[in-house]
């Protein structure tokens, strides 16, 4: 892989920090607060996540040196066609866990590579299965790990991950939020 460029993380996301850690790269993390996450109502559901990916990196640009390459991403769960972002409370917790429960849904995280001389975006979508989650399994969760901070109000490497998902198809890691392998080969390439 280039050594050309000092990576960037723009992400508070303590996950993030971490798959991207496994790849043995070095990289500072850089968070500017209040980046507008909003979409045109018109994007087709596959592309919600590449959109905000975008935004976010665009946030950026101006800051950006030369020699940095900024990594954005943003995760979204989709079930019906209807995206779940983050709960805002327990109960729209409660409520996206039924949804899943028994299911299968879609994580689609969207990625930006973004230099003072090129951008490239893509997304990554895995399917995840979750068997019929009981009201007392999704209340201990939601008591116990507190998933406001979480597309879908679930985190597969919790709790509800190990009791809940009977299959998984694509990306493990992007479902945890970063798919590193898909982001590890883009950079080989860049």
């Amino acid at each position: 892989m280039k050594k050309d460029y000092h990576i960037v993380l723009a992400s508070n996301s303590p996950r993030r920090r971490e798959l991207l850690a496994g790849l043995g790269l070095h990289f500072t993390v850089k968070v500017l607060e209040g980046i507008d996450e909003s979409y045109p109502k018109e994007t087709p559901i596959n592309e919600v996540a590449i959109v905000i990916s975008k935004k976010k990196a665009s946030a950026y640009k101006d800051s950006l040196t030369d020699d940095e390459l900024l990594i954005t991403a943003d995760t979204i769960v989709v079930v019906d066609n209807d995206i779940l972002g983050k709960p805002k409370d327990s109960d729209d917790a409660r409520r996206m866990l039924k949804l899943i429960s028994g299911r299968t849904h879609q994580v689609i995280t969207g990625v930006c590579l973004l230099t003072n001389k090129s951008m490239k975006s893509f997304s990554v979508t895995t399917d995840v299965t979750f068997r019929r989650l009981a009201d007392d399994e999704i209340d201990y969760y939601i008591e116990n790990y507190k998933p406001f901070d979480k597309a879908g109000a679930y985190g597969i490497q919790e709790w509800i991950g190990y009791v809940g998902v009977t299959s998984i198809t694509g990306s493990y890691f992007n479902v945890m939020g970063l798919p590193v392998q898909r982001i590890y080969t883009e950079l080989c390439e860049m």
